[in-house]
């Protein structure tokens, strides 16, 4: 066999081996397992789960625990201890989250227990400060399943029947954020299928009248308004359903006074969900306590979008803003830290970037955790927050308080060892349609600071309507008479480069060179003579012109722009005079035996298709309002390089 051959043989026994025995990619999940221990109705739950890959740069890695333990209770300790009122079989849920780990979070198989005997008492302990609540297990992460915990409690003095909203994706989105899964109830609440949402109209706010000493009637309130619910549950459906795309609505039976359910949703965030990290998305719940009323509570819970779960977080909602309206927008932020040390922490100072165009001292401390005062000028031994200012940064500092270390001994409620500061910041007078970036450096007492992601706000483009007239000056073209009028279109109020499309309508009247031709004309006659024929048009046109540019802003004042331009006439009138002068001889100093004149009109339309280079420059108001411009306009016919001089005013 020679070598070739043997070569192509090989290689063909290669292929076929492989064929046989393809690479099987590794497609193994981390997962993790859930130990227990059962002890009549007492149930010890341990969690197993894989090693975690440690984010460089990041605090120690470790993670945070959500259980469900299939009775309408939940815990979020590692290793929670948990009893059972009744006997039955129950399903165990984990939800295993990574912090500072690279890796998806750990997937879990439920686990069933069965409680044959009671054999420790079941203590029913009030844990809600509120009568409403809505919790989650973990920042959303695309095409990565939450959990949402609606919390509800009866604070009527009487057994009651109610309704409960959730609502999800936020119309603001071009894109569904989550899929709704699963819902877990345990109290026999019921879903309502029906997409249209019912309400009634009447207020929990019964009239009774008491006799007075006149013999008059004085009306009286014997059940008094919550001043911090709502009353007006249509209007407030109707504005919800005008900030949500979708909904489940459920409804409740015989609830008891001071009682407290929880409801569990699983929602999956979809593929297309938002990408922007420093974006806030949210949910809303409202909670009817009595269907036979209109008065309700609402509880909104914002989220931010993440790529790993990460406590330390910047977040805005500034993502997208119009910038037309961005007068009346108040930007909103949020800083969330967690001290991840191994004792706890009694400073804490957030160093904040502060965007050029936003105003520093419009900036309102609206939230923050640990709970605590605004410091005064002085200083105070007390917990409180005090704000400071440079240049180009707010810097928030706690002190004198006392934030647990997650790793700290003792410690089980793994959010207290989280804070926050929320603030919001007004833009400034003068500031240009240009994306920001902040982030925070997060110094636990005297320990190396923590960098947040970067939170941006971004403008939608907008469109800006412009109404553009002026004057064409062909200088090559004989009697040429030119203006039009016409419409742009150019994102709004850009700041330095963009685009920008136009169309004119161009009225146009120029007059053709003469044309004189001589010729010699043999007559009948037998002689020859000399005939001159003089050619004269003129044109009538009207024109659209279609520029396509790039444009640049040097400042608020001037602009300059380049770019290409088609041109056709829609219409065009020729009018041909053609004067023919026969002479009695060879020469044009003979005189003249015979004139003849004669015109002729000819109409096209759809002609003259061209197209142009062009540069101009405008001064005035550049990025929106009046301006005026020159514009230069190159053609490969000389004759039609021309100057446009032109007003434009845009909206």
């Amino acid at each position: 066999m020679n070598k070739p051959l043997f070569i192509i043989c090989s290689l063909l026994i290669s292929s076929f081996i492989c064929a046989q025995n393809p690479i099987v990619n590794d497609t193994l999940t981390r997962t993790a397992n859930i130990k227990l221990t059962t002890n009549g109705n007492e149930v010890v739950l341990t969690p197993e789960t894989p090693a975690l890959n440690q984010i460089a740069g990041a605090p120690k890695a470790f993670y945070t625990h959500y259980w469900e333990f299939g009775d309408g209770k939940y815990s979020i300790e590692e290793n929670p201890k948990h009893t059972y009122k009744k006997t039955g079989e129950y399903e165990i849920k984990l939800w295993a989250t990574n912090n500072y780990d690279t890796g998806k979070p750990p997937t879990t198989r439920p686990k069933k227990v069965t409680i044959n005997n009671i054999t420790t008492d079941y203590n029913d302990i009030a844990s809600m400060d509120e009568a409403f609540l809505l919790k989650r297990n973990r920042e959303p992460i695309p095409e990565q399943e939450m959990v949402v915990i609606m919390s509800y409690k009866n604070y009527k003095n009487y057994a009651t029947n109610g309704k409960l909203y959730l609502f999800y994706n936020e119309l603001k989105y071009k894109a569904n954020n989550f899929e709704l899964t699963d819902t877990r109830t345990h109290y026999n609440e019921k879903n309502v299928l029906n997409e249209n949402i019912v309400y009634t109209h009447n207020i929990d706010d019964d009239g009774s009248f008491l006799a007075s000493s006149n013999e008059d009637f004085i009306e009286t309130r014997t059940t008094l308004q919550d001043s911090t619910e709502k009353t007006n549950l249509p209007l407030t459906i109707e504005e919800t359903k005008a900030i949500y795309k979708d909904w489940s609505l459920l409804e409740f039976n015989n609830m008891e006074p001071n009682e407290e359910r929880n409801i569990f949703f699983s929602l999956k965030t979809t593929p297309e969900m938002i990408k922007d990290t420093s974006a806030i998305i949210s949910v809303r719940g409202i909670y009817v306590p009595d269907s036979n009323y209109d008065n309700h509570k609402i509880k909104d819970m914002e989220m931010e979008i993440v790529t790993s779960h990460d406590p330390n977080k910047m977040s805005s909602n500034g993502t997208f803003m119009n910038y037309r309206l961005v007068r009346f927008k108040t930007l909103k932020y949020k800083i969330k830290f967690q001290n991840n040390g191994e004792g706890p922490a009694n400073t804490i100072r957030l160093e904040t970037d502060i965007p050029e165009m936003l105003d520093k001292s419009t900036l309102k401390i609206l939230d923050m955790y640990p709970k605590c005062d605004i410091c005064p000028k002085y200083e105070v031994q007390y917990s409180c927050l005090d704000t400071t200012f440079t240049d180009t940064q707010a810097i928030f500092t706690f002190k004198n308080i006392y934030l647990p270390g997650s790793q700290q001994k003792n410690v089980k409620e793994y959010d207290s060892t989280k804070g926050f500061v929320k603030y919001s910041i007004k833009f400034a007078k003068d500031f240009h349609k240009k994306k920001t970036k902040s982030r925070t450096a997060i110094i636990f007492d005297k320990n190396d600071p923590i960098i947040t992601n970067y939170s941006t706000t971004r403008f939608l483009p907008g469109i800006s309507i412009g109404a553009k007239v002026g004057y064409n000056s062909f200088s090559d073209l004989k009697n040429s008479e030119s203006y039009f009028l016409g419409v742009t279109i150019s994102p709004y109020k850009s700041y330095k480069w963009y685009w920008q499309v136009e169309l004119m309508n161009n009225f146009h009247n120029y007059d053709a060179e003469t044309n004189i031709r001589e010729e010699f004309i043999d007559s009948p006659q037998g002689f020859v003579f000399l005939q001159r024929t003089t050619t004269n048009t003129s044109y009538k046109n009207i024109d659209w012109d279609i520029p396509v540019l790039i444009r640049y802003n040097i400042n608020n004042y001037i602009g300059l722009g380049a770019g290409l331009q088609n041109t056709i006439s829609i219409s065009e009138k020729q009018q041909k005079n053609i004067f023919i002068e026969q002479f009695e001889g060879d020469s044009s100093n003979a005189p003249i035996f015979n004139t003849i004149n004669n015109s002729e009109s000819i109409t096209n339309s759809f002609t003259n298709l061209r197209t142009d280079f062009l540069l101009e420059a405008t001064a005035g108001f550049a990025r929106i309002g009046p301006s005026v411009g020159a514009r230069y306009i190159m053609n490969f016919d000389n004759n039609f390089n021309y100057w446009q001089f032109y007003a434009i005013w845009k909206f």
